[in-house]
């Protein structure tokens, strides 16, 4: 099981907290540091900002040299599929072939509203992935030399999209949810991955089966389709110092009261313990189907925690 980073880069994370970040997680053996694509906070809209995601990941590619960077996820009401296909592919031409796309269809109605993006029904918007999805993946496509789209969100004519991504053939595109049927049928068609986040190990497991089913109709071998799960991870060394890092979670957050209390309150889809238990819980998801996980690391500006899931779990994770 390959181990990644993820930052919730709507909380405030400053530019040199991101160098930091990923200069920790290159030199502590992660696979991949990913972020979230928001321009608001969820619960500090006035308080925290944001840098652009995919201006972070292109700006981090020339500070990096190992680490895959990218998103989960990219909305579709954010950007038009041929800006974003032109966003990934320079992003992976400065990282020299190192940039993942996340695509989703979006869910934060107010932070649409406060920045002036369409929302449209969930229906609506699936429709739009749906679009997206096949333009951006044929406009990175070596074999299509001129793309020419009509469809009910977006139309291209002619478009002659150079240069194509350094990956060959393209950047990991992921797309991600409960793996209900139509967007299991969506990455069956179209995916490099698919990604369940907060979920339990049991959940992983129905997702998998709903995915292999899915490949199946598709005529796609399902382990093409490798699953990832994004999940919050609190980490100690041991229970004292996994206290104390939960004490600062919870202060971040405005939350008062006894950290032992909040972290027996947390659900069975988070992980928080020492390193041995959180290695117990990555091998329930291993044999559930999971080949990668993305722990989210809400404490951004403690390295030491990323130094430590580095040393402890990252060489045993590798075995699961």
């Amino acid at each position: 099981m390959d181990v990644c980073l993820m930052i919730e880069g709507q909380e405030d994370v400053t530019w040199e907290q991101w160098v930091g970040l990923a200069l920790a997680c290159e030199e502590h053996g992660f696979a991949a540091l990913f972020r979230s694509d928001h321009y608001l906070s969820f619960g500090h809209p006035a308080d925290w900002g944001t840098l652009d995601a995919w201006a972070t990941l292109a700006a981090l590619a020339s500070r990096t040299s190992r680490i895959h960077l990218g998103t989960l996820v990219s909305p579709v009401a954010f950007r038009h599929p041929s800006q974003l296909a032109k966003s990934v592919v320079t992003a992976d031409h400065a990282s020299a072939g190192r940039v993942e796309l996340g695509m989703g269809a979006g869910w934060f109605e107010a932070e649409h509203r406060a920045y002036g993006f369409p929302f449209p029904p969930t229906r609506d918007r699936m429709d739009m992935l749906e679009e997206q999805v096949e333009i951006v993946h044929r406009l990175w496509d070596r074999d299509e030399d001129e793309v020419s789209f009509d469809g009910r969100h977006y139309r291209l004519e002619a478009v002659h999209a150079l240069p194509k991504p350094v990956q060959d053939p393209h950047p990991r595109l992921i797309l991600g949810g409960e793996a209900r049927p139509r967007g299991a049928g969506l990455a069956a068609r179209w995916a490099d991955e698919y990604n369940m986040n907060f979920c339990t190990a049991d959940d992983c497991q129905e997702g998998r089966r709903r995915l292999d089913a899915a490949c199946e109709a598709a005529g796609r071998d399902p382990s093409t389709l490798p699953l990832s799960v994004m999940t919050n991870a609190l980490v100690g060394a041991d229970e004292r110092e996994l206290e104390r890092r939960a004490a600062r979670q919870m202060a971040r957050r405005g939350q008062t009261g006894d950290p032992r209390e909040f972290l027996e309150s947390l659900g069975p889809e988070r992980i928080a313990g020492t390193p041995a238990r959180v290695l117990e819980r990555l091998a329930e998801y291993a044999t559930a189907g999971v080949r990668r996980v993305m722990l989210q690391h809400l404490l951004h500006d403690d390295l030491e925690a990323v130094a430590l899931i580095g040393s402890e779990i990252i060489p045993e994770a590798a075995s699961l």
